[in-house]
């Protein structure tokens, strides 16, 4: 089922790219024809005919190739062209071919969950009250986002007139889900995922492999340590475990604070270390974070992310200068981290010095961009090139002060 096509994409088809400048989509057409108009000599009905009929200057496995290539904003846009063109862009086999990029972040205001669109246009790409669970569930709260799916608390009734939880993966461009059965493992007794704290399940998706999600979840030991972590496949079905080799003082901070790269899920913890754990259990590793604050007694930094298959992490310091600095993790093995970038916050934002009250936080980093978003916590957001060291004002309004990044998957 399409999101956002049809009459809406076309009350605003000349919105800006993602990435926050104002830079023209190659793959856009003109607004006066169609981007593949007939090359056959004819008169101005027959040719106004035939650009009506894209089919009819390619063969449709051309096209249908063509199309897939461009990223689906653009194809939204080709929506509008006319009436052949908006049943042929929603072909489900183009849609789920059509590379994708970040579309703008879920978050949380005073009405609820929320999407912000990077574009800052048009109406958003996903509908944040999720509907399609709604139908089953009274209540849903979301728990995490990675990539293109959502982990969400859904609350239903029960035939008794109690009410239970399930946890549901679910993809809001497709509209599918699935409810996580309870962790069972060989020998063991059946573990509800209700009594499971939900912050420290943490959901691992690739949108190089889309048609399976895995899921993490720490067993706590006696001294809150993690010594075990149960992993589910949704491709088999299954609960399996494994005994990590992290050690002591491995406390997951929350699954707001992890990073599903390359296979692998990255776990921030207390005291500074980053714990991981491959989707098959079989590598666990354990390595400090580049930069802790002398501040923060337990070490934990600002927030890690990861952009294009790798790992970063970055911290400001908002006790002193406001300096932003962001690392990329080199060596897993050595724990080797490089430092990227480094810049003045307040400079970011247009501002000589700050206020007791002030603080700033960079929320996420652009999963194929050296592109960064950071934000006052009051009421201005804003996107910084590390490249071009450009900086594009998000929001000012308030309304939008950080969020879960996330990228459209249409996939099965």
């Amino acid at each position: 089922m399409q999101l956002g096509g049809g009459e809406k994409a076309c009350k605003n088809p000349s919105n800006p790219p993602a990435t926050g400048h104002q830079v023209r989509d190659r793959a856009t057409p003109s607004h006066s024809s169609p981007p593949f108009p007939s090359t056959k000599s004819s008169s101005s009905e027959e040719h106004e005919d035939e650009q009506q009929q894209p089919v009819a200057s390619l063969p449709e496995d051309a096209l249908v190739e063509i199309l897939s290539r461009v990223p689906y904003r653009s194809l939204r846009r080709f929506k509008c062209v006319s009436k052949p063109w908006l049943a042929l862009c929603s072909d489900p086999k183009i849609r789920k071919r059509c590379p994708q990029t970040l579309s703008g972040f879920f978050h949380f205001s005073r009405d609820g969950l929320k999407f912000h669109n990077l574009p800052g246009g048009g109406p958003p790409i996903v509908d944040p009250s999720m509907p399609f669970l709604r139908e089953s569930y009274i209540h849903v709260q979301l728990v995490q986002c990675c990539s293109s799916l959502l982990l969400c608390q859904c609350l239903k009734s029960t035939p008794e007139g109690g009410y239970t939880y399930d946890l549901v993966v679910c993809n809001p461009a497709t509209k599918k889900w699935a409810v996580i059965p309870p962790i069972s493992l060989p020998g063991r007794e059946e573990r509800s995922l209700v009594h499971v704290d939900r912050i420290n399940v943490f959901l691992g998706f690739d949108t190089a492999a889309p048609s399976r999600f895995v899921l993490f979840v720490p067993q706590r030991s006696v001294r809150a340590e993690a010594a075990e972590v149960a992993i589910y496949s949704s491709q088999t079905g299954r609960w399996t475990s494994v005994q990590n080799e992290w050690g002591d003082q491995t406390i997951p901070v929350g699954n707001r604070e992890c990073a599903f790269v390359n296979g692998t899920m990255h776990m921030t913890t207390l005291y500074s270390w980053v714990a991981t754990v491959d989707d098959e259990g079989k590598v666990c590793r354990k390595f400090k974070l580049p930069y802790v604050s002398s501040s923060d007694t337990f070490g934990v930094p600002g927030s890690t992310g990861h952009s294009q298959g790798r790992f970063y992490a970055w911290q400001i310091n908002n006790y002193s200068d406001c300096e932003l600095y962001v690392w990329v993790l080199e060596d897993y093995d050595s724990g080797k981290w490089t430092l990227k970038h480094t810049v003045n916050v307040l400079e970011l934002f247009g501002r000589h010095h700050r206020l007791n009250t002030e603080s700033y936080t960079m929320f996420a980093i652009h999963p194929e961009r050296n592109l960064i978003f950071l934000t006052d916590r009051k009421e201005m957001t804003v996107s910084y090139d590390m490249d071009n060291q450009k900086v594009h004002v998000i929001c000012t309004s308030g309304e939008f002060l950080g969020g879960l990044p996330y990228t459209p998957c249409f996939a099965d």
